[in-house]
């Protein structure tokens, strides 16, 4: 069998932790099934990391492009693949084999204000619908994904199989004391600090976080050192956000580190006193689920994928309330027992999920495809 895997986002955050695992796995548990990688010309050299039963496959049409409508099922059809996985939402209709598809969560369709155009928003929802109905088996992350993509495709529920994502190993590990040591120096990391991991769109819900730690500096005095340390790309982007530090006067305390390597962020997670998380939606949310592994307690929002993933490990809050948001900081900021408690919950919950058992499931599913 001949399985071809779309990897051209390989590199991004997000959907690139999905990808990396799916092949880091699929090596590991599978060394006969023939893997063709379609990837950027720069990713070529990850076949050969990965085991003498993968091979790369070039492409050069970027994402979400009119280009890859063709390119990519001519090299399906080129290399005569028997099953495509595409691990996003765009599923070519050209495609000539059977297919599986991952849909992470359907947030161009809950905030389409939040892609640059009308045409863009055609492209994504025509994108999820022929993905939908023209996939053999669609994989989402959570229930609360599942429940979306019923709820605007309306294609069988039997067709739709949850299949959590999970942690890379590198959140287990506790880096090197010399590692931490240098990360607290480089960033200057000498008071107690609040952290966020994630992208910084709007739906993530950061302006709000800024607000709610300004109540909370106002609130309590004797927490006036505390740091927020916010971690996520293309901050020039977003100009709301630096207003609301000026707004509130946080300019010593509000800090803006954009991207950061994958050692740097294993240490900052561990060094953080508290990892917030209030988004407004997500499909799962890996970086709550990271800092559990890293043992830091999180708050995060009670909407969306959150409470299902999360369980009672975390402290939940209204996302829409800053005071609820600030409460909540403060207390695992300030209550010994409730920071040792979640730290505990959260270690144990993060356990629960699995890259292994995960992708043992997907490779369930392609034969089953194949089989059917």
């Amino acid at each position: 069998m001949r399985i071809a895997i779309d990897a051209r986002k390989l590199r991004d955050y997000g959907i690139g932790t999905y990808v990396r695992n799916l092949l880091r796995q699929l090596a590991r548990q599978d060394p006969s099934t023939e893997y063709l990688v379609i990837c950027g010309e720069r990713d070529c050299g990850i076949a050969g990391e990965l085991g003498p039963n993968f091979r790369a496959v070039p492409e050069r049409a970027p994402g979400y492009s009119v280009r890859e409508q063709i390119t990519v099922p001519l090299d399906l059809r080129r290399e005569r693949a028997h099953l495509f996985h595409a691990p996003h939402y765009v599923l070519p209709p050209l495609t000539p084999c059977r297919s599986v598809v991952t849909i992470h969560d359907c947030i161009h369709l809950r905030f389409p204000q939040y892609l640059p155009s009308r045409l863009a928003y055609a492209y994504a929802r025509a994108s999820l619908w022929s993905a939908t109905h023209r996939a053999a088996r669609v994989i989402t992350v959570s229930e609360a994904s599942k429940r979306d993509i019923l709820r605007y495709f309306r294609v069988p529920e039997s067709r739709i199989d949850v299949i959590y994502n999970a942690i890379d190993d590198r959140y287990w590990q506790e880096p090197p004391a010399d590692d931490m040591e240098r990360v607290r120096q480089r960033y200057q990391l000498t008071a107690p600090f609040v952290l966020y991991a994630g992208n910084i769109k709007p739906h993530k819900n950061l302006e709000r976080l800024i607000d709610s730690f300004h109540l909370l500096r106002h609130d309590r005095p004797d927490l006036k050192d505390v740091q927020l340390l916010i971690i996520g790309d293309e901050i020039s982007k977003y100009a709301t956000l630096r207003r609301a530090v000026h707004r509130h006067k946080l300019h010593k305390h509000v800090r803006f580190f954009g991207f950061v390597p994958d050692q740097t962020l294993a240490a900052l997670y561990r060094l953080a006193n508290v990892f917030v998380f209030p988004s407004l939606y997500e499909g799962f949310g890996l970086p709550p689920l990271e800092a559990m592994a890293s043992g830091t307690p999180v708050v995060a929002s009670n909407v969306s994928s959150l409470p299902e993933v999360l369980g009672d490990a975390a402290l939940m809050i209204d996302p829409y309330d800053p005071h609820a948001i600030a409460h909540a900081m403060t207390r695992v900021l300030t209550e010994a027992d409730l920071h040792a408690d979640l730290r505990a919950r959260g270690l144990a919950r993060a356990r629960e999920f699995s890259w292994e058992r995960s992708i043992a499931r997907v490779r369930q599913i392609y034969s089953e495809v194949m089989t059917g």
